[in-house]
C-alpha cells in the first residue's frame, strides 16, 4: 500500500505532481490554512502531515496525532512554527528545507537593495498614477550601490550568496556572525566580532539571520543610531529582528535614506507605518517565490522522507 500524506497548504501544481508520485496525498489547504481540530479530523491513517508557517504544530496538535503519522515535514527552512521537543518526544521526525532556498533569497536581497536605493516605491507610483511628466535631471534620484560597503548580519549559505552577489557591483563586504567563518567562506569579507562595529561601517545593512533570543528586536533606536547617516536597510531574515516604531521613526526623520522589507513581525499584518512611507520598498515575503525553488523544496522533503522510510539519515531532517 501506498503511504499517505496530509497537506496543510496551497502547493504549486508541478509540486503538487511531484508529491503524488510517492504518495496519496490529501490537499487540505488549498482555500485556507485548516484549524487545528479539521487537522485531526481529517489525517486519520495517514503517514506524513506537510505544513508550513501558518500551521502552528505545537505541542497540544502532536499530542492529538494518530499512530498512523510517523513524520512532519515543514515546507520552509524557518521551524519557528513547529515545537521540536515535543515532536521528538511523540517519535515524530521532522523535515525541512535547507539550502534551496538560498539564490532566490539572495536575488530577492539584491531586489530589495536595489529597490530601496532606487527609490523604487516612487518610481512605480509616479507612472502608476499617470503623474509621470517625462525625463528632468532632478526627478527621483537614489543613491548608487556601486563601491558602497555592504554589512551582512548573518553569514550562513544566505549571507554568503547574497555577498558573492554584491560582489559583482563592486561592493565591500563586511559581517557579523556568531563565529568568524574560515578564510576561504569569507572570500575577503571583513569580519566584525560585534554587532556595534559592524553597523558602524554599513551603508547598507542586510539582515540575513534568523529570529532567536539574541537577534529578535536587535535593530532597534539604539543600534541604528550607530549606522552611518543615510544608510539603508534591507530585511531577508525574518521580520522579528527589527523593531518597527523605531525604523519608521528613522526612516521618516531622514536619519535612514530606505529600507527594503520582504519580511515582518507579526506578518502577514504589516505595521500601518510601513505605508506612509515613500522611502520603503516592501515585497511580500517573496524572497523564496521562483518556481525551480517551490520544485526543490518538494524535492528535498521527498528525499528526506525516503531516507526515513530505508531507516537512512538525511541532511534535512531536524529531529
Amino acid at each position: 500500500m501506498r503511504r499517505r500524506m496530509f497537506v496543510t497548504c496551497a502547493l504549486p501544481p508541478s509540486v503538487k505532481t511531484l508529491l503524488t508520485t510517492d504518495y496519496d496525498v490529501t490537499f487540505a489547504g488549498e482555500t485556507r490554512v485548516p484549524t487545528a481540530d479539521e487537522i485531526i479530523a481529517g489525517i486519520a491513517g495517514h503517514d506524513v502531515l506537510l505544513v508550513t508557517a501558518p500551521t502552528q504544530v505545537d505541542r497540544a496538535l502532536i499530542a492529538r496525532l494518530p499512530d498512523s503519522v510517523k513524520a512532519v515535514a515543514t515546507y520552509s527552512v524557518g521551524n519557528e512554527h513547529l515545537d521540536l521537543a515535543a515532536a521528538a518526544a511523540h517519535g515524530l521526525a521532522v523535515f525541512s528545507t535547507p539550502d534551496v532556498l538560498t539564490d532566490a533569497c539572495a536575488e530577492a536581497a539584491l531586489l530589495l537593495m536595489l529597490g530601496a536605493a532606487r527609490r523604487a516605491t516612487e518610481a512605480i507610483a509616479l507612472l502608476r498614477e499617470g503623474r509621470w511628466q517625462g525625463w528632468t535631471p532632478i526627478q527621483l534620484n537614489g543613491v548608487g550601490i556601486t563601491g558602497k560597503r555592504l554589512g551582512i548580519v548573518g553569514m550562513g549559505r544566505l549571507g554568503r550568496a547574497i555577498a558573492d552577489r554584491a560582489r559583482a557591483f563592486g561592493m565591500a563586504v563586511d559581517y557579523h556572525n556568531r563565529r568568524r567563518l574560515a578564510e576561504d567562506l569569507e572570500a575577503g569579507a571583513t569580519y566584525h566580532a560585534t554587532i556595534e562595529g559592524l553597523l558602524a561601517v554599513s551603508q547598507f545593512l542586510v539582515l540575513a539571520c534568523p529570529a532567536t533570543e539574541q537577534t529578535r528586536g536587535l535593530l532597534d533606536g539604539e543600534h541604528i543610531a550607530l549606522l552611518p547617516e543615510g544608510a539603508i536597510v534591507v530585511n531577508i531574515g525574518r521580520g522579528a529582528v527589527v523593531v518597527d516604531e523605531d525604523l519608521i521613526a528613522a526612516l521618516a526623520g531622514g536619519r535612514l535614506a530606505a529600507a527594503g522589507l520582504d519580511v515582518f513581525d507579526g506578518e502577514p499584518a504589516v505595521h500601518p507605518g510601513y505605508f506612509a512611507l515613500p522611502n520603503v520598498f516592501m515585497l511580500p515575503h517573496i524572497g523564496s517565490a521562483t518556481i525551480e525553488t517551490r520544485e526543490a523544496m518538494g524535492r528535498i522533503l521527498l528525499d528526506g522522507l525516503r531516507a526515513l522510510w530505508a531507516g537512512q539519515s538525511a541532511v534535512n531532517r531536524l529531529v
